[in-house]
């Protein structure tokens, strides 16, 4: 799943959200997303498990901060 997470006025330890991140799916990819104040966050997490992992890593989120992205997979490579 894709996920868009919005904090406006949030600092974010990036390596701790990565690392914890990365326990939860050792697949899953993070970035800032720059032009809408978040971050961009691809995981095989639920919308409450990945909202568990944030609060693990201190990132104090609204009830809609976090938004499932429509998926972008053409399906060409079979998976």
């Amino acid at each position: 799943m894709e996920f868009r997470v919005a904090m406006p006025t949030a600092t974010v330890d990036m390596d701790q959200v990565r690392r914890l991140l990365c326990d939860a799916d050792p697949a899953a990819l993070v970035d800032v997303d720059p032009l809408q104040t978040g971050l961009r966050i691809s995981v095989q997490l639920t919308t409450g498990e990945l909202a568990g992992v944030l609060e693990q890593a201190g990132c104090v989120l609204g009830p809609l901060a976090i938004q499932p992205q429509p998926s972008v997979c053409c399906g060409g490579c079979g998976g």
